[in-house]
């Protein structure tokens, strides 16, 4: 057994990697504990668009102005490039749509997308089919490439003395109400504290421990495309974009106690179709969003390819076609669209890092502010918002 260390930290997705490499920033011992060598879960297929545009509440507002100052400096502080960039965000309207009235959605958010027309779009973005449109939302939007941002937070972590250690974790190991560390295969580590940066598996590992959370997750399904000669100006998506109200219908007070077990879906599949491309050429076109309760359900995915490309063919033909991999992965979300960030009641030293619904525009602030709020004598009111006890 290793010697205890301040924090264990369990995943080194983005949010891991951040608030691991944020804990060891303010002097402590940090453990930073991770599955698998090379990343497979959102990190890992994550189209890394950064809406820090879209706070559309005074908290999200500061923590997306605080990701907008961060960004930009962020390979130079960590000493490797993220491959942060700004480029248009085209939100195409569907034929149907009522324009006026999606553009007036978007009313609160901190910078409003500009309304467009169909010229203007295709303008913005040559690959759009001008049939398919009726127009669309426009907004400067931020990008990074997410496996280069984590290897950055990941190298500069351990320049400063952090741990990695490569294993499942299995559970919690607790003492008179406390947990003093995690069990990881046929290993033992001991942590003063323990964050939970799990994503979609936090829930389970903390009912496996006795400790119930509202998290939840989606099922997204997307194609990836090996480096092509096509050239995807924009990052385009849906303006009427179906994923967040599937989070809030699947994740309601009544539909809670479903998710305690695997084998149900709390309502049916949806499809945005959208696209973006990555500086080394590659592209990730998707989403297909579920609201399957087991994380390892199996998922047809012959067919949920197939109506990737059908639609994705409708608003950009020249992608439909491209050779490329189903992939699959499970994203994490609240019941609020608000992260869940903080200890946890009732057991002493355990914290949970997840649930991110837009997190690149909030996760290296929250972490800045988790690891500061860990040697601060006062608490942090901003994270006493996130609590995860804020449910109960």
């Amino acid at each position: 057994m290793m010697k205890a260390v301040d924090w264990i930290v369990v995943g080194a997705g983005i949010t891991g990697a951040a608030i691991a490499y944020e804990l060891v920033q303010q002097g402590f011992s940090v453990l930073r504990l991770e599955q698998y060598a090379t990343l497979q879960g959102a990190s890992r297929y994550g189209y890394g668009g950064i809406a820090y545009w879209a706070g559309n509440t005074d908290l999200t507002r500061q923590l997306c102005a605080e990701a907008r100052a961060m960004h930009p400096l962020l390979s130079d502080e960590l000493g490797e490039s993220t491959q942060f960039r700004e480029l248009d965000l085209v939100l195409t309207l569907a034929l149907e749509a009522d324009s006026l009235a999606i553009a007036q959605s978007y009313a609160a958010v901190a910078v409003p997308p500009r309304l467009v027309s169909v010229e203007e779009a295709c303008d913005l973005e040559p690959l759009l089919n001008p049939e398919a449109i009726a127009g669309a939302l426009t907004v400067k939007h931020g990008h990074l490439h997410l496996g280069a941002t984590i290897n950055a937070y990941t190298q500069a972590f351990t320049r400063l003395g952090g741990q990695v250690h490569i294993g499942q974790v299995t559970g919690l190991l607790q003492q008179a109400g406390k947990v003093t560390g995690v069990t990881c295969q046929q290993e033992s580590f001991l942590g003063a504290n323990v964050v939970i940066c799990a994503g979609a598996m936090s829930r389970g590992l903390l009912k496996s421990a006795g400790i119930s959370v509202q998290q939840y997750f989606t099922h997204a399904e997307l194609i990836e495309t090996p480096p092509v000669e096509v050239k995807l100006r924009s990052l385009v998506m849906p303006a009427a974009a179906q994923r967040f109200k599937l989070e809030a219908t699947s994740s309601t007070v009544e539909l809670d106690p479903l998710w305690n077990e695997p084998g149900h879906e709390p309502i049916p599949p949806i499809l945005d179709a959208g696209a973006i491309q990555l500086m080394d050429g590659t592209l990730r076109i998707g989403q297909v969003s579920r609201s399957l309760t087991d994380p390892v359900a199996g998922i047809d995915a012959a067919a949920s390819e197939q109506a990737i490309r059908t639609q994705i063919g409708k608003i950009l033909p020249a992608l439909k076609d491209l050779p490329g991999t189903w992939c699959h992965c499970l994203i994490a979300f609240s019941r609020d669209s608000l992260p869940l960030v903080g200890s946890i009641a009732d057991v002493e030293n355990v914290h949970l890092f997840s649930g991110f619904s837009n997190p690149l525009a909030i996760v290296p602030p929250l972490a800045r502010r988790f690891a500061k709020a860990a040697i601060a004598t006062t608490k942090d009111p901003l994270i006493a918002k996130l609590s995860p006890n804020r449910f109960t």
